[in-house]
C-alpha cells in the first residue's frame, strides 16, 4: 500500500498540531472566576520562570459592553503591560524576564457587576519551536503536492457555448 506524499503531508499538520496543543494545555497557569463590582480590583498571581512570553484570556460570559482595565505588573509591581478590554473574549501577549511572582490586576470600569472568567500563564513559546517546524513542513509538502496535482488538471469546454 502506497501512501501519497499529500496525506503525509496532512499526518505531519496533525502531529505538529496535536504536539503544540499538548505543550499549551501543559503550561504554568492560573485560572479564576470572579463577579466583579464597579470600580472592584482582582488579582490573579502567577509564578513565571526564566524568560518568555505569558498571556492573558478574559472572557465575560454575559458581556453586554462592560469594560475592564487590566495591568501586568512585576515581581516588583512595575506595569509591564496595559489594555482596556471592551469585547466578551480577549486575549493580550506580555514579554517577561527573569524568575519572579507576575501579577494580573483587573478593575471593573464599568458601571455593572461583571461575571469575568480568568486565565493567566505562560505560553511556553520556546518549546513550541520543533512542532512549529513539523506544522511548517507538513504544510510545504500538501501545498506542493496539491500544485502538481491541479498544475496539468485541464477543464475542457464544449465549444458550442463559445460565441
Amino acid at each position: 500500500m502506497k501512501i501519497s506524499p499529500f496525506v503525509i503531508g496532512m499526518i505531519f499538520l496533525v502531529v505538529g498540531a496535536v504536539w503544540a496543543s499538548v505543550i499549551f494545555n501543559e503550561t504554568q497557569k492560573a485560572e479564576g472566576v470572579i463577579l466583579l463590582e464597579p470600580t472592584e480590583a482582582f488579582l490573579v498571581q502567577q509564578e513565571l520562570f526564566s524568560q518568555g512570553i505569558g498571556y492573558y484570556k478574559m472572557y465575560m460570559p454575559d458581556y453586554s459592553g462592560e469594560e475592564i482595565f487590566v495591568q501586568i505588573l512585576d515581581s516588583n509591581n512595575n506595569v509591564i503591560n496595559e489594555d482596556r478590554i471592551k469585547t466578551k473574549l480577549s486575549v493580550g501577549y506580555f514579554d517577561f524576564n527573569g524568575d519572579g511572582t507576575y501579577t494580573t490586576r483587573i478593575i471593573n470600569i464599568s458601571d455593572n457587576m461583571i461575571m469575568l472568567e480568568v486565565e493567566f500563564g505562560d505560553t511556553s513559546a520556546q518549546e513550541m519551536f520543533t512542532p512549529g517546524i513539523v506544522i511548517m513542513i507538513g504544510a510545504l509538502v500538501v501545498m506542493i503536492t496539491s500544485y502538481f496535482k491541479i498544475k496539468n488538471h485541464i477543464i475542457e469546454q464544449p465549444e458550442e457555448n463559445i460565441i
